[in-house]
């Protein structure tokens, strides 16, 4: 099922004299896996299509949708379905949706807002330069 592996290791005392060091990592310790040329070609394919405008476009929607689930998992145990068989748990799942709005209806209404996401200071600063 699996597949092996290589995997390079540099001790600190080869990087130390490296001209390059400046470029790698900061660990103590380098270890290099690398790929296979169509998975390496596959990752390639995959960072350039996500460079591209439309993926952005169709993440945001991902972005937006990603914070109900979590709520439902956190709130509601969405993860797990309490019964067998697809019917039950898509009633469960259907129920469970609608129980998400009107907790969030009762929320609203209650004057009670979302909390915005939190900006880091360094975040705060740059934003009060500009």
């Amino acid at each position: 099922m699996g597949r092996t592996v290589m995997r390079i290791r540099f001790s600190s005392a080869d990087c130390k004299p490296c001209a390059l060091k400046e470029n790698c990592t900061r660990s103590p310790r380098r270890l290099l896996t690398p790929r296979r040329r169509e998975e390496h070609a596959a990752l390639e394919a995959a960072r350039a299509r996500e460079a591209d405008e439309t993926f952005a476009e169709q993440y945001r929607w991902r972005a937006g949708i990603e914070g109900t689930l979590s709520l439902g998992v956190r709130t509601m145990h969405l993860r797990r379905a309490r019964d067998l068989g697809l019917a039950k748990v898509h009633l469960q799942h259907v129920l469970t949706a609608a129980a998400l709005n009107i907790s969030r209806i009762i929320d609203w209404l209650a004057g009670e807002t979302v909390a915005s996401t939190r900006r880091s200071p360094f975040a705060r600063l740059i934003s009060q330069a500009a």
